[in-house]
């Protein structure tokens, strides 16, 4: 597969189409309900790995001061348009976080930090969030698992069919390193008159990893493990589960 793809750049455009299927009213709810049980009802939020903004503007229309981060400037362009203009974009690595300020809380959710492919990037990353956080801060995100990876998607080839536009997706899951790569074929219409389509590839590569490793580096790095959930609940995650939530919380200045 081709390093060389770009991700979420060609795909910004056509994102939303193909995710339609995602409930992001029901996930915005359970996501409201885990802030507010760690009492994080206002303030300043970060949405890691926003996207299109669909996130950010639920909670923006919570009430919380949101800050949506990605490294994808078309993605932001999208979630310009959804967004309030008191909500601010910022087109970062969150390995590399930088704010002017803390906040309440910082949220990753949709498998945004599947994406970081190294235990040490996942360790920058809890160091960056835990740096801009309040003491007490709250850090919620989910991760896909191993278990999704290969029953859900596997070694398989997915098409989903639109109106002017298709999409391939050609997926190779490696069970002896946990890596999920695949790549997306969009053929969307460009000229309607000449019946002419434009194709976009994009390599994506994202990883499980085990609860454990996810736990022990979030103790590293200052953070009390407060809860782990099996998504969308409150139960424990069991050997079928396919997404895990993390709560945690900033102990101290580090």
């Amino acid at each position: 597969m081709d390093e060389e793809m770009e991700i979420y750049g060609g795909f910004a455009d056509t994102y939303d189409i193909f995710m339609d299927n995602i409930p992001y009213g029901d996930w915005h709810t359970y996501l409201r309900k885990l802030l507010l049980k760690q009492g994080v009802s206002d303030g300043i939020v970060v949405d890691l790995g926003c996207g299109t903004g669909n996130m950010t503007r639920l909670l923006a229309e919570d009430g919380y001061d949101m800050i949506g981060v990605d490294m994808s400037a078309e993605m932001l362009e999208y979630a310009r348009q959804k967004c309030q203009e008191s909500v601010l974009l910022l087109q970062q690595d969150m390995r590399k976080l930088e704010l002017y300020g803390t906040a309440a809380a910082m949220i990753c959710v949709c498998d945004g930090m599947n994406y970081l492919l190294e235990t040490e990037d996942l360790r920058q990353v809890f160091r960056r969030v835990q740096q801009f956080l309040d003491v007490g801060g709250v850090f919620v995100f989910d991760m896909k698992t191993a278990h999704f990876y290969e029953t859900q998607l596997g070694d398989r080839t997915i098409t989903d069919n639109r109106e002017d536009v298709t999409l391939i997706w050609d997926n190779v899951y490696h069970t002896d390193t946990g890596i999920n790569e695949y790549v997306l074929t969009i053929y969307q219409l460009s000229d309607d008159g000449n019946d002419l389509f434009e194709r976009v590839d994009e390599h994506h590569v994202q990883r499980a990893y085990p609860c454990e490793t996810v736990q022990r580096l979030l103790d590293e790095t200052g953070f009390s493990v407060e809860s782990v959930y099996e998504a969308f609940t409150e139960n424990m995650p069991g050997k079928d589960s396919e997404r895990i939530y993390f709560v945690a919380k900033k102990l101290c200045e580090i």
